[in-house]
């Protein structure tokens, strides 16, 4: 993969997507030359949200890209639903809170793994980015 042109597309319909979603933020990250640590973070907030899309939103898509120019790298991840949408963001991003039985860890577990997210929902349509920006050396 080059760091020069990352751009990757991973539709999230079954379990397994998930996985492949996680491994393409992963081999994104390394891509650009982030460390083990920053690699693992990415992944393990791309398996949040992808798992949500899928679980709560029927599936959607995980789209992946990488850049860099002299001063930083920076990795966006969007993973985007077509299914109910989250009634109240601001409180599904609060510890604990869930809809669907679960520890209600993963919107904001994932929050504290990247350096920026951003939530949009509305019936039909649910959008997460999560952005991970490191100086390069």
């Amino acid at each position: 993969m080059n760091a020069d042109d990352i751009s990757i597309a991973v539709g999230v319909h079954l379990p397994e997507d998930v996985v492949r979603a996680r491994q393409a933020g992963r081999d994104a990250a390394r891509a650009l030359g982030l460390g083990l640590a920053d690699q693992t973070r990415l992944a393990t907030a791309i398996s949040e949200i992808a798992r949500n899309a899928l679980r709560y939103g029927g599936g959607g898509t995980c789209e992946i890209k990488g850049s860099q120019d002299g001063r930083y790298r920076e990795i966006q991840v969007t993973v985007t639903d077509t299914g109910p949408g989250i009634p109240d963001v601001n409180q599904a991003m609060m510890p604990g809170f869930s809809t669907g039985n679960s520890l209600g860890m993963g919107l904001p577990g994932a929050r504290r793994l990247v350096d920026a997210m951003d939530v949009v929902s509305r019936p039909g349509f649910t959008q997460v980015i999560l952005v991970m920006r490191r100086r390069s050396q």
